[in-house]
């Protein structure tokens, strides 16, 4: 049976997760939907993709994601379906799919959408869905829809670098209140080179080792690992690190409170010294 993620910004509050699925059996019955995360923050675009990328890499060639997020960040005329790697992911033409795969897509298309349709959430599932029964039944991706998009592209948020220090944004905060910044493994050791570091924190706490798991430290006590996906977590042993060490990430509320902040997303950073 073929395997479809699903993966939005509209929460579990309400009926719409269970509309939208319902849609996605009424195309094929024959899919096993896997839920990934309805609780992304609006608006935010690095936490997305930091979510839809870590998903989508462990999943089989054949899968296929949809990506119901911020899917109105302007009025839509189509919504676009990617082949990458073997897997399908049908979003948004938003800049999404770029931050989610660091690359452009080997293949895409556009799906148009009817200007006589309501463009809410349930119609712009259906038009995806549909394509996915289509490739199920053979079709090949370039019959679908129209080949020459040039699709929105965004850049994946970078962490900054200088000769001896490194500086990433918050992403991500869990449901244990860890936070997530986006230096990854392999960014990280290139920067320091074998040399000692330090995470400096409000208050000057200071954290200058990478620990394997939460146990290393004493409960209560802070500490730097890199998570499942690679990326540099600040946590406290049983303890609250957003809250205890003040750290923030995107703030959806200090983007609506002001037209400056519209233009921009800002993050609270993360800084690492080498020495």
């Amino acid at each position: 049976m073929p395997l479809l993620t699903l993966t939005s910004d509209i929460g579990s509050q309400d009926f719409l997760v269970g509309a939208v699925k319902g849609q996605l059996l009424q195309a094929s019955s024959d899919f096993t939907i896997v839920d990934v995360s309805h609780d992304l923050s609006p608006f935010n675009y690095p936490q997305a993709a930091y979510v839809c990328r870590n998903a989508i890499r462990n999943f089989p060639a054949g899968t296929f994601h949809l990506v119901l997020v911020n899917l109105f960040d302007e009025k839509p005329e189509h919504l676009i379906l990617a082949e990458h790697n073997g897997q399908y992911i049908g979003c948004a033409d938003n800049g999404l799919i770029t931050m989610i795969l660091e690359e452009l897509p080997k293949k895409v298309i556009a799906l148009n959408l009817e200007k006589s349709s309501h463009k809410n959430t349930l119609y712009c599932t259906s038009v995806l869905a549909r394509a996915f029964r289509d490739i199920l039944d053979g079709k090949p991706l370039e019959e679908l829809g129209d080949p020459d998009i040039s699709i929105h592209v965004k850049n994946p948020l970078r962490p900054l670098l200088g000769n001896d220090w490194i500086e990433g944004q918050i992403i991500f905060t869990d449901n244990f209140e860890n936070v997530i910044v986006n230096i990854h493994r392999d960014e990280f050791e290139e920067q320091r080179k074998g040399r000692s570091f330090k995470i400096v924190f409000k208050r000057d706490e200071v954290i200058d080792r990478i620990s394997d798991t939460y146990a290393d430290v004493n409960e209560g006590e802070k500490l730097a690992l890199f998570n499942s996906a690679g990326y540099l977590e600040i946590a406290i042993n049983k303890g609250n690190a957003a809250g205890l060490l003040g750290l923030q990430g995107f703030s959806e509320r200090q983007l609506q409170q002001s037209q400056y902040l519209n233009s921009r997303l800002f993050y609270q950073t993360v800084k690492v010294f080498f020495e």
